[in-house]
């Protein structure tokens, strides 16, 4: 009777550590939870997708080089891409997000709003946190259960380009703090990660290679609950045959 006891008591207080964990949307991931490479979906747009940095050094590369073997890291990205549904280029209607969800994440980042500030776009922007809470629940309602992330999209310096502008991504943050909570969901300030680094957006738009680099710094330490110290070989540009 004791060692059932004990053994009763010892499963309510790995339960209750589970618990613990799951009732903080910002708290680390632990490998030990599972089995096999745990599998990560990056879901965004052209910043996402690697436009502006080198050749296979998108922020989801550089990100999957930093958690190594034990992660796999998938990049849905999709070029001009929007969260609103009623933008010139919903997210929701590219083969892309049919993909994220057949991939079965289990963990998902999401960074979208910058294409959604474009004029033509921003005049929805009422109807920018309920396309946000649609297309987070259909992760969320997937068999892997996925742990959700949603970004603060990175700064547009100076004046902007195409269209896109920093006040509408200023505006767009505490929406997103909003959504997130009410989701349930953990946030990356990808804004604050770059706010101080104008010099790596060639384009006012597009972070270079050592932009996304820091943007997968602070994916990763979202991630594991710590800072990326060491270094991530270069992806060599395949010769063309």
């Amino acid at each position: 009777m004791p060692r059932r006891f004990l053994q009763l008591t010892m499963a309510l207080i790995a339960l209750s550590s589970c618990v613990a964990q799951a009732a903080d949307p910002n708290a680390p991931i632990r490998l030990s939870a599972y089995q096999g490479a745990i599998r990560v979906a990056c879901v965004g747009d052209s910043i996402t997708a690697g436009v502006g940095a080198a050749h296979g050094e998108s922020y989801p590369s550089q990100l999957g080089k930093m958690l190594g073997q034990s992660w796999e890291v998938r990049n849905f990205g999709v070029s001009g891409s929007t969260l609103l549904n009623r933008g010139d280029k919903p997210y929701q209607k590219e083969k892309a997000f049919l993909a994220a969800l057949q991939y079965r994440p289990q963990i998902v980042i999401v960074m979208l709003g910058t294409n959604d500030t474009k004029p033509q776009n921003w005049k929805f922007k009422a109807e920018f946190a309920a396309d946000y809470k649609d297309l987070l629940e259909q992760f969320a309602k997937l068999s892997s259960k996925p742990r959700i992330f949603i970004c603060r999209p990175v700064p547009v310096p100076g004046k902007g380009n195409f269209g896109i502008n920093e006040a509408g991504v200023v505006e767009e943050s505490p929406l997103i703090d909003r959504i997130a909570q009410q989701m349930h969901a953990g946030v990356i300030d990808m804004h604050a990660a770059l706010k101080d680094h104008p010099e790596m957006f060639p384009d006012r738009v597009h972070p270079n290679t050592a932009g996304a680099r820091m943007m997968g710094e602070a994916a990763y330490k979202a991630l594991t609950g710590k800072e990326f110290r060491g270094s991530t070989p270069v992806a060599v540009p395949k010769k063309a045959a």
